[in-house]
């Protein structure tokens, strides 16, 4: 009797689904809407994502939407109609990309204005705003590249990290302080990693809804490293709190080093020196950061004599945090697309969502045991102290 219901559960269950499948196919294959539409034009968008600039050649990296497949028919630089050839064709499907390869004498430092015209008489613009060669990854460019990355974020990350004695030999009360004021550099770490996200996302195409992946890739993100970080059904705590904690930050300095590497691509010589340097002290707060749930919690299995964590961890910390500036760089000078950059922005932000919530259930249980309440004068002095610090820092930038 069981298996017989249990049988017919699954049957209704599976009838929304059978319903659903029968309602697509009536909509995709009957086609009732394209007849109702047959008169009206085409919906085209298109979006140039990246531009490279080679002696002689300007190259666009473009990305099309629309009802039909929307064709390239002619390029205009500066007014002028160019030759051109397009990879792997000028006609682009919905939501797929091409090249387009334009002969043209560009010089540096000046602006261009490209117009692509396409088959249905539509014109997208795009200005180049500053002509300057495209950055090589190869040779002395990447050295560069790297030793920027290194500035940006392994340098303060692990300057901030040597705060951690002092932070060991904290009283309880200073200790429950430190904690707010990790949580109020996370938050506004959360705040700036979501907004830099959406901001970015408004220059990828309106179907590739890039703005609710930002949202979608922060819960995601948030949720499966919750579920990893309790997975023995206990918080974690010390040096996997502080794993948690620089991972967050890695990716956000990921995303740093894409603005970074960005400037650097458009020519921004000074706008890319000031960014470093502005990050760099940024930084600094966030190894401070990390190194709170190190004083905080147990070093079992991570401690050299006297319960100090021994030096590779906080080696292996930095790297975790510091590094991703490095290919942030490197791809941010290349023109990562705007698309999968919201993506990093999103994931950064629910890992370091995930640690504001571990950091501020660790403090409820130091009140508990206390007899304390968790949110007192400190408490909420550190975490305001916190967003100063992070805001006041972040105005260099």
């Amino acid at each position: 009797m069981t298996t017989r219901t249990s049988g017919g559960r699954w049957i209704w269950m599976a009838l929304p689904a059978l319903a659903l499948a029968a309602i697509l196919a009536a909509i995709l294959i009957g086609k009732p809407l394209e007849r109702l539409s047959a008169s009206a034009p085409p919906v085209e968008e298109l979006s140039v994502e990246a531009v490279k600039l080679t002696p002689g050649l300007i190259s666009l990296t473009v990305r099309a939407d629309g009802s039909l497949p929307v064709t390239v028919a002619q390029v205009q630089i500066d007014g002028a109609w160019r030759a051109f050839t397009a990879a792997p064709s000028a006609t682009i499907g919905r939501l797929g990309n091409a090249r387009i390869d334009i002969p043209y004498p560009w010089i540096e430092g000046d602006s261009h204005g490209v117009a692509l015209l396409t088959s249905t008489g539509a014109i997208f613009e795009h200005t180049i705003e500053v002509a300057v060669p495209a950055l090589a990854p190869v040779g002395a460019d990447l050295g560069q590249m790297i030793l920027i990355g290194l500035f940006l974020g392994l340098a303060p990350v692990a300057a901030g990290l040597l705060a951690f004695p002092a932070i060991r030999g904290a009283s309880e009360g200073a200790m429950g302080f430190i904690l707010a004021l990790t949580i109020g550099l996370l938050g506004y770490l959360f705040i700036d990693t979501v907004s830099e996200g959406l901001e970015v996302a408004e220059t990828a195409l309106d179907r590739l809804r890039a703005g609710t992946l930002v949202w979608v890739a922060m819960a995601a993100s948030a949720l499966v490293l919750l579920a990893i970080g309790r997975r023995g059904g206990r918080p974690p705590e010390g040096a996997a709190l502080a794993t948690f904690i620089a991972f967050g930050i890695g990716v956000h300095n990921f995303g740093e080093g894409l603005a970074v590497g960005a400037a650097l691509a458009s020519g921004a010589a000074a706008l890319a020196t000031f960014l470093v340097v502005g990050f760099a002290i940024h930084n600094v707060s966030e190894g401070f950061a990390i190194s709170a749930p190190l004083a905080q919690a147990p070093s079992t299995g991570v401690s050299s004599t006297g319960g100090r964590p021994r030096l590779v961890v906080f080696a292996g910390l930095a790297a975790l945090a510091g590094l991703p500036a490095v290919p942030g760089v490197i791809l941010g000078a290349a023109a990562f697309g705007p698309y999968w950059t919201a993506l990093c922005f999103g994931i950064g932000a629910g890992a370091i969502l995930q640690v504001i919530i571990e950091i501020a259930a660790m403090m409820v249980r130091r009140a508990e045991r206390a007899g304390a309440g968790a949110i007192t004068a400190t408490t909420l002095l550190g975490g305001t102290a916190g967003l100063a610090i992070m805001y006041m820092t972040a105005l260099l930038v």
